[in-house]
């Protein structure tokens, strides 16, 4: 199927209707509604919100617990680093 430019508007509204009918059958005959389309786009999209503040909660957990050593030790390091040089 070409995009001519000059074809007219109601061939390109015959051929999308012919089209929506065919993807309608074949969506029907695989038992998706519509409604449940609609559902399962909305469901997908708050799967991945949750799954990107997922991630985040995932990465900060690490991150503190990382931290509650990686800072005290980079601290006494500085400052047995700053005791040597006087």
């Amino acid at each position: 199927m070409t995009d001519d430019p000059r074809r007219s508007p109601l061939v390109t509204v015959a051929h999308l209707a012919v089209w929506s009918i065919v993807v309608g059958v074949v969506l029907s005959a695989l038992g998706i509604t519509p409604y449940n389309l609609v559902e399962r786009l909305s469901l997908l999209a708050r799967r991945v919100y949750d799954l990107g503040f997922g991630a985040l909660h995932w990465g900060l957990q690490y991150f503190l617990l990382g931290a509650v050593i990686v800072v005290p030790v980079w601290l006494i390091s500085v400052l047995l680093r700053g005791r040597g040089r006087s």
